[in-house]
């Protein structure tokens, strides 16, 4: 049996608090028939509070512990296809095997690009997140600004997770998908829609893109939510 975290998390980027990863911690020990297995992929991409992962607050865990990372997202190598795996030998030496008999292993040169973004210089991340934090404070602000809209800060990551839960039933929409789907073809803004992660009625917004590309999305988000409202 697994536990899977991903945290901060993709839709939401909410982030998992220290108190809330020890509670689960102390409900692993009673069952030592499930492993852990922690998505820190967007590790580096935090605001207003610090990272926490559960093997560094229970490393008792380790010896069932899986922890997988990549460079995808903090540092803009998601074409590369590079992910880590680390985890105790036991489990490790199976994911070789699968893997060496699957994909082989990433290409050569993906693999140096992934030395120079790990083992490189790491001051950039600073001002990376600062970036981040300052358009996901916009996109939050304007999307709240939105009536029939409503949207939490998230902590991580660069996702926000809009409710448009007050417009279902106006303007022939019913649904998450059916919101998405008329803003793409009538305001041409691409959203996804929450049924895909299994929570309805929201939909994800990226603001991994540009302050003018953010502002001219949620500009068109509010004229489309206003003809409907």
């Amino acid at each position: 049996k697994w536990l899977m975290l991903n945290s901060p998390g993709n839709p939401a980027g909410a982030l998992y608090t220290k108190d809330q990863l020890e509670g689960i911690a102390e409900v692993l020990r009673r069952h030592p028939h499930i492993w852990l297995m922690t998505d820190d992929i967007y590790e580096h991409i935090i605001f207003d509070t610090a990272f926490y992962t559960l093997p560094t607050i229970a490393p008792d865990l380790k010896d069932r512990t899986l922890i997988v990372n990549g460079a995808s997202k903090a540092y803009a190598m998601t074409g590369w296809r590079l992910g880590i795996g680390a985890g105790p030998s036991s489990l490790m030496g199976g994911v070789r095997k699968i893997l060496g008999q699957s994909t082989s292993n990433p290409c050569s040169i993906t693999q140096y690009a992934g030395i120079a973004a790990f083992g490189g210089e790491q001051g950039f991340l600073k001002e990376w997140v600062a970036t981040f934090h300052r358009r996901r404070d916009k996109v939050v602000k304007a999307i709240n600004a939105i009536a029939g809209l409503s949207c939490l800060t998230p902590q991580g990551a660069f996702y926000v997770y809009p409710s448009c839960a007050d417009l279902m039933g106006k303007g022939g929409i019913t649904n998450d998908v059916d919101f998405a789907e008329r803003l793409l073809e009538s305001e041409a803004v691409a959203v996804v829609p929450g049924a895909a992660f299994g929570l309805s009625p929201y939909f994800r917004i990226s603001y991994a893109t540009d302050d003018a590309t953010l502002e001219e999305a949620c500009a068109r988000i509010a004229q489309f939510c206003e003809g409907m409202t």
